[in-house]
Parts: structure tokens; sequence; C-alpha cells
């Protein structure tokens, strides 16, 4: 939201330097405070505080921004809300207000279907599991075959939403996606980071039980179209990790086309350190440069992601170990020619929008739907099931890089590149879509 002048107001300027004025302000979640600015999140946490206590904090906050306070803040009052689609919270402060709110659903299309499924999963006794036994015993291979997911034909347990990997019925992260997924019939209209001709089926298979809904994505690539590259917003990113400036450099040093796997399990997800020295070798192994980003918390149990130093004097000459790093115009660069990758919705978008094919690993949330789309719909990626072997990794490294299997991926990859470069340029399907979201829904007058 745009401001013409300051609020009074205990706000963060972010952004200085830039021709508009944003304002940026907090509502407390209540959690207890940290001082570790990289703690991971603890998702069911950060999920039961946020749907039990934020409204009341939402409401304070709209309503000294519309002065209903007798405080001038010297801007118009709100006019509408965009809020995240696991934040419901927020459509009751908008009706309670008499504002149009949209809601934007943060995962895929097809994993939003897989979370609005869940109640029926739970009737038929699908889920939630018996005992953790059926996580390993081909439990989750059962065929979900009732035709009401609206997901794709032959979908398995294994490739629903992580939530129902439990034996709680009263799990938190189970019924809160649930709930969450139920209530976004509620707002008026639903933003999805997608485009048609990449879930046009899911899209479809929603339209009957969500308001309008407006496929804007990928929005990486509205953002690139819309910020002028060495503009002053050129700088201005959202990393949950400090980005280190020397990946490109490494990068641009002599690296054939194609050539380098990138490798980055995200910002939250964490292994154990078992799971490191299997990638670790099995990356090793496969002969292929590589560019890794190891996170300092990215092994469980607060040890710290250490890498033997035998394995870094195998691989030296043909590796970079970094922390964190700019993904998009990492694989963006010409010399990238693999992602190994988590599967969360924006790694994935991101790979998808720079043409690159993925050898997905899923963690939990959403990734075991995405892998299951790449490997399967979009045929652009690859899957590592089960626990990892780093023989086993090796030679899928080298099957994505220079087998068959591999260039039909890269064919495809370049197809959907090509596919959201066109939606997302001017007259695209995703143009016009975000167009009707703001006339339709954001600028519309509430009855």
């Amino acid at each position: 939201m745009t401001r013409s002048a300051p609020l009074n107001l205990n706000t963060k300027y972010a952004l200085d330097g830039i021709p508009w004025s944003f304002v940026f302000t907090a509502i407390p979640d209540e959690l207890p405070a940290t001082d570790d600015i990289d703690a991971t999140q603890d998702i069911a946490a950060i999920c039961e505080s946020t749907s039990s206590t934020c409204l009341p904090h939402l409401l304070g906050l709209l309503a000294r921004l519309n002065g209903d306070d007798d405080t001038d803040t010297g801007v118009p009052p709100v006019t509408c809300l965009v809020v995240d689609g696991f934040m419901s919270f927020a459509y009751d402060a908008a009706k309670q207000i008499g504002v149009p709110c949209a809601a934007l659903w943060t995962f895929s299309a097809c994993a939003f279907l897989g979370c609005r499924h869940y109640r029926q999963l739970l009737r038929r006794g699908l889920a939630p599991l018996q005992d953790e036994a059926q996580l390993t015993d081909g439990y989750l291979d059962t065929v979900v075959d009732d035709g009401e997911h609206g997901m794709c034909e032959g979908v398995q347990l294994r490739d629903f939403p992580s939530f129902i990997r439990t034996t709680d019925r009263d799990d938190t992260n189970l019924n809160f996606f649930m709930r969450e997924a139920e209530r976004l019939s509620l707002p008026d209209g639903v933003i999805f980071n997608t485009y048609d001709d990449l879930e046009g089926a899911s899209l479809d298979a929603m339209r009957g039980i969500l308001p309008p809904t407006y496929a804007v994505g990928p929005l990486s690539l509205h953002v690139r179209r819309g910020i002028p590259t060495g503009g002053p917003l050129d700088a201005v990113g959202s990393n949950l990790w400090k980005e280190q400036d020397d990946v490109l450099e490494w990068l641009d040093d002599g690296h054939p086309a194609r050539s380098v796997v990138y490798v980055n399990f995200g910002s939250i997800a964490v292994i154990t350190m078992e799971q490191l020295l299997q990638f670790a070798w099995g990356l090793a192994a496969s002969g292929y440069t590589f560019l890794w980003n190891v996170r300092p918390n990215l092994v469980k149990g607060g040890d710290v992601a250490t890498l033997p130093p035998e394995f870094l004097a195998a691989v030296e000459g043909r590796s970079k170990v970094s922390t964190w790093c700019p993904q998009e115009k990492v694989l963006e660069h010409e010399a990238v020619g693999l992602f190994l990758t988590h599967s969360g919705w924006n790694s994935t978008l991101e790979s998808i929008s720079a043409g690159v094919p993925m050898l997905c690993w899923p963690f939990f949330a959403d990734q075991q739907t995405n892998c299951r789309y790449a490997r399967t719909e979009w045929r652009n990626g690859m899957e590592i099931r089960g626990e990892v072997r780093s023989a086993e990794l090796a030679g899928m490294i080298r099957e994505a890089m220079e087998g068959e299997q591999g260039r039909e991926m890269s064919r495809r990859a370049s197809q959907w590149k090509e596919k959201a470069s066109l939606a997302t340029s001017p007259g695209g399907s995703t143009v016009v879509n975000l167009g009707r979201l703001i006339d339709e829904v954001l600028l519309a007058k509430k009855q």
C-alpha cells in the first residue's frame, strides 16, 4: 500500500530512496521474542498464534490508519485489503470495516486442491494415519480415485500436502491448513501466483468452489519487467538470509552453458547430518560442477551444517558452497543446467521462469504436490524418493544433465519458460488478470 505521507505509527522505513513512500508497520504475533535473526520458523506455533491472536491487533492498526481515534494520519482511509491466504483472520477484519478483500494463496493451485480435499480424506478414513508405520510401509502410495479432488489422475496420498502425515486428528498443522483452505471461500477474490497454461486444470477445478479467482504469476517476472535494472528499486529484496555477492562472479568464471548443478533446500527445511553427507558425496560422485547453499542451521538438532574436509578436498576446483545467494539470478545464469530443490512453490516457479529442469527432493507442506506435478504433468522434473543415497543421487544427476530423460526435461522446461514469459508480457493472460483483479475486486465498492 502506498502512502503520500508518513504515519504517526511505530513504523520502519525499509525502502528509503525509492520514488514512492512505502510505510511498513507490524502487528504482534504474541510469540516469544528471539535475538536470532536466522532462526528457523516454527510453522505450527505461527499457525496457532496468528489464527488466535492477530485479529484484534489488525483491527487496531486499521482503526489508526483510518483515524478512528481522531489521530490525523494525513492519508486517505483504507479502501481494500490484500492479505495472505493463510491469514484468514484478515477476512473478518475487512468485513468489519466494510472494504473488499483479496487473498493471495501462496501455495500452488494444485496444492490448494490437496488441502481443500483434506476433509474428504478424513471422512473416508484415509487420514490421519493409523500408526507411524504407514509412513514407510507403502500406505502413502494409495491412489485417491474418488474424482472429487480435482487433482491429476492417479494422485496418491503421498502427493497431497504433507500435513496429513500425522497420527493425531487434532494435529495443529493438519487442522490449520484444512481450515484455511476452506475459508478461502470467504474473501471477495482469490489470487494465485501461477499462470493459466501451467495450472489451468487446477484453476478450472476450483472455480466452482471459490470466489472470482485470478492467476497473476509468476509474480517474479512482473517484478522484473516493472523494475528497471540499476534503478532505485533494483536492490530491494525479500530474502530471509543475507546473500553472498560473489556467487554470480563464480558462475561467470568460465563455466560452460548448462554445466552447473545448483542445490538449495530453501530457508526453512532442516535435514539430518546423515542426509547432508549423502547429498555431499552424491554431488561429488556425479562428476559435475555444483553450487550448493548450505545454511548454518540446515541440520536439525542445532548442529551446524559442517561439511567434512575430505569432501571439500574431493570437490576442490569444481564446487562453490555458499550460505545463501540471489536465487533468481543464479537460475537465470546460462551456466546452470539443473536445480536440486525441495520443491517449494517460489523455487519451483523461479526454476520454471528460468527454464531450468528440476531434481526434486520434497520435504514438507505443498512440496510433495509440486514435485508430483513437475514429474508427471509438467515433465520438467525428476524425484528423489525416500531417503537419499549418494550413489543413486549421482546417477540421477548424470541422467538429468546428459541422459534421454534429462533432454526431455530440458525441452519441456524451455517450453514452460516461454509460456511464463508470454503470460507476463503486455497483453498476456496474467497481465489481463491483474487488471481484472484491480477493477473487479480492489476498486469495487462494498454493497
